[in-house]
């Protein structure tokens, strides 16, 4: 099978950690399967079980036309988009695509100026020609086929997995974290990149109404659009803490020594940081929009996501109520308890085998 490599040009950001974690899951679970990852100069550490070559640089040229003609040469069984993407040409054989959210359909202002080539021709050429369609989850299916008109039958669900990593830590473990990390004692955590759908602004105003209240951490670099963000984080004083880069083998511990993660997204395709949390045993508060309730099935409290009072209520009921974030921390972990990377694995194999099938 032949893989889009493709979002490992950034292995940090949700695509780059998705194509590392289900490749790996793949190859794991099908050990006799031959894996061929077309990616970009240097990423093929990410994903070492795998056969690696370097896909063509030229965006037009070297990635529709000469691309298409090296996977034809491979003769594959299978192709398989993690990025959520075919080329413009044809690859000659089954076609499977990973659709992780279609923001930019619903909202065009939350990002930076238009992108034609890739949200006019190539996501919607590649959804339709795909022999099958994997969305992380209902909303972003649901999505799918109202944007794009296809069948239902065609999309598959299969939601991220949670890694092993994150699991709640020792008291030893946290004391160790605080101190290397420099963490305040209390605080509130936001998790992801900071750009107008993560819609950090209604959590900002929630914080500074807050009586009482911890510091509050923010983490996850500068994407796009966010000067207004940025404005805001600067007059809010001392104890708004930015960490802009983090090594990823950290987050279980800021998770885990956070009192609260809210997460105040106005959309998210599947939305890991919730569910990372609430693996770490840590309360998680999310927005009423988009997949976020489905996610958390009931495990977090939810609230409308333009309400900032409404959001300070909620803090400071989690932080006051010890009960209660007992019970959050209780039903976090057993929620995400049932998200794995070998079950998404497996869902993926099936997708892509269905693929295969329905072209004999």
């Amino acid at each position: 099978m032949v893989v889009d490599g493709s979002g490992l040009e950034r292995p940090r950001a949700g695509v780059g950690v998705y194509t590392t974690e289900i490749v790996h899951a793949l190859a794991v679970d099908r050990p006799d399967a031959r894996l061929t990852v077309f990616g970009p100069r240097s990423a093929w550490v990410h994903v070492p079980n795998a056969t690696y070559r370097l896909v063509p640089r030229t965006r037009l040229l070297g990635r529709h036309l000469q691309w298409p003609a090296q996977i034809r040469e491979l003769k594959p069984e299978a192709y398989f988009g993690p990025a959520g993407a075919l080329p413009l040409g044809n690859v000659g054989c089954a076609s499977v695509i990973t659709v992780h959210d279609l923001a930019i359909y619903r909202n065009p202002r939350w990002f930076p100026g238009r992108q034609p080539l890739s949200t006019r021709l190539v996501v919607p050429r590649s959804v339709l020609r795909a022999d099958r369609v994997i969305a992380v989850s209902e909303n972003t299916a649901n999505d799918i086929v109202e944007i794009f008109g296809i069948d239902r039958a065609r999309i598959q669900v299969v939601p991220h997995g949670v890694s092993p990593k994150m699991r709640p830590m020792s008291a030893e473990e946290r004391a160790d974290a605080r101190a290397r990390l420099k963490l305040p004692e209390r605080f509130i955590l936001f998790v992801g990149t900071v750009q107008p759908r993560k819609n950090l602004e209604t959590l900002l105003d929630a914080w500074a109404m807050m009586r009482d209240r911890p510091d509050l951490v923010v983490v996850g670099s500068w994407g796009w659009l966010y000067e207004p963000v940025k404005e805001k984080m600067a007059r809010l004083g001392p104890r708004l803490h930015h960490l802009d880069s983090v090594d990823p083998d950290e987050l279980p511990a800021i998770y885990n020594l956070a009192r609260i993660l809210a997460h105040p997204a106005w959309y998210e395709g599947f939305g890991l940081p919730p569910l990372e949390a609430m693996a770490c045993g840590t309360p998680v508060v999310v927005s009423d929009r988009s997949s976020l309730p489905e996610v958390v099935d009931g495990a977090a409290l939810v609230v409308p996501a333009d309400q900032p009072d409404a959001w300070r209520k909620e803090l400071e009921r989690v932080l006051s109520d010890t009960d209660l974030a007992a019970d959050l921390r209780h039903r976090g972990i057993l929620r995400a308890a049932e998200f794995s990377w070998s079950r998404s694995a497996r869902m993926t194999w099936r997708a892509i085998d269905d693929a295969i099938g329905s072209r004999s």
